[in-house]
């Protein structure tokens, strides 16, 4: 099975869909390649914090103070219930757009680590709180997930996979795709939204169910090694 998936590092939901989703396939013990897509949330968000978690959801959402730390704290709750010690309230919002070209870096020269790199740039914003638009916290992560430095550097220094990026985005934004995260299933099955352990599970098995009649009517419909259609 193929997943593609739009994220952003800076969405809790989508570090809590994934680990939900990543939940689902081991405990279903599925063979499953991913496929990881750019998807900044705020194209135009600062290098340098511009106000605190609370204060930008609040007027994101159109809240008060309050109830705005309420629902941060909720989002925590449900971060922490997947075995993360997620602190959102404390994140450090800033521009993302080097740490999607460094995953694109990964994608390119080190397939084998994308997945480390993904779970350390969730885990440097929503655990740590770091900065993700530090180049110096990049160049960190990147290191611990296996890449060399000096390219690295390149990518840091330079516009390299700039326009992977943004490909990846125009692609969700034609295919309708305006919130994340997004995730399709087989090129067949989109999913928007993290949705919870058991329903994602309850997918996963539909999906694993209606391929194994598709294989099913492709071997009847072949005899004498001829194949029809």
């Amino acid at each position: 099975m193929k997943i593609t998936y739009w994220s952003d590092f800076a969405c809790p939901y989508c570090y809590i869909g994934n680990s939900r989703l990543k939940r689902a396939i081991n405990d279903l013990n599925l063979d499953v390649e991913f496929d990881i897509r750019a998807f900044e949330l705020d194209q135009n968000a600062p290098k340098d914090v511009k106000s605190t978690t609370v204060e930008r959801f609040a007027i994101k959402y159109g809240l008060s103070i309050e109830d705005a730390r309420k629902q941060v704290a909720q989002i925590s709750g449900l971060g922490r219930d997947e075995g993360i010690d997620f602190k959102y309230e404390s994140t450090l919002y800033t521009n993302t757009r080097d740490a999607h070209r460094l995953m694109k870096l990964a994608q390119d020269k080190y397939p084998e680590n994308v997945e480390k790199l993904a779970r350390l740039l969730f885990d440097a914003y929503f655990v740590e709180n770091l900065k993700l638009a530090d180049k110096e916290v990049l160049l960190k992560i990147a290191l611990d997930a296996g890449l060399d430095e000096n390219q690295i550097n390149d990518v840091l220094n330079s516009n390299l996979y700039n326009s992977q990026v943004e490909e990846d985005e125009d692609i969700a934004l034609s295919g309708g795709i305006h919130g994340v995260p997004f995730y399709l299933f087989d090129n067949k099955y989109s999913i928007p939204g993290a949705l919870s352990y058991d329903d994602f599970k309850s997918v996963l098995s539909q999906i694993v169910a209606e391929n194994e009649v598709d294989d099913d009517k492709d071997a009847d419909s072949c005899a004498d090694g001829v194949c029809k259609i």
